[in-house]
């Protein structure tokens, strides 16, 4: 009976996940203040196939935008150069997005994130929403948790949830709270 119930969890997540349109936000310390910097949040606010697995901030320069992070999804690093290098006053994209390599095994410790925070009900908020407010990256068993949380009481469970998954050899536990977000 316990099987089944944690299969129908991971089941909704898997299918929750894969059909909504989950976006990227920039979980810098820096809000976007320039109106180039504006119109490059909107539009990765605005990536579509952008999963809890993805990860992507940026830093504008002037006219040039740099692109940082981690992708499951394919394609989204593509994408979201295209949609930057449409915005008016850029010039340049500089694309250091990394697409994370297929790998079962680093899914099942994706999954098996996600089913232990969702197990966990305080957490269970910061992965449910269209726009989750914290992103699991998964390579090679090693995991970054990026976002922003509530408290670093939050931050240090999914740590420790985050470290109890078979399989995981470190985590890399980059989640602020929401008071040190500017």
């Amino acid at each position: 009976m316990k099987t089944i119930r944690y299969f129908l969890i991971l089941t909704i997540a898997i299918l929750g996940f894969a059909f909504t349109d989950v976006n990227a936000q920039d979980y810098s310390n820096n809000r976007p203040t320039s109106a180039i910097e504006q119109k490059v949040f909107k539009k990765i606010l605005g990536l579509p196939n952008y999963g809890v697995f993805d990860h992507i901030s940026f830093k504008v320069e002037g006219s040039t935008v740099t692109l940082y992070g981690k992708v499951l999804s394919l394609g989204t690093r593509k994408t979201a150069e295209r949609v930057v290098e449409k915005i008016d006053g850029v010039t340049e994209v500089v694309n250091n997005i990394e697409n994370l390599p297929p790998s079962p095994y680093d899914d099942r410790i994706r999954y098996s994130i996600v089913r232990r925070f969702i197990e966990a009900p305080a957490l269970y908020g910061y992965l449910r929403e269209p726009n989750p407010s914290v992103r699991i990256i998964v390579q090679g068993g090693r995991v970054t948790l990026e976002g922003y949380v509530n408290n670093s009481g939050t931050a240090n469970l999914m740590n420790i949830l985050a470290n109890g998954v078979t399989g995981v050899f470190s985590v890399n536990n980059n989640l602020s709270t929401e008071k040190n977000m500017r």
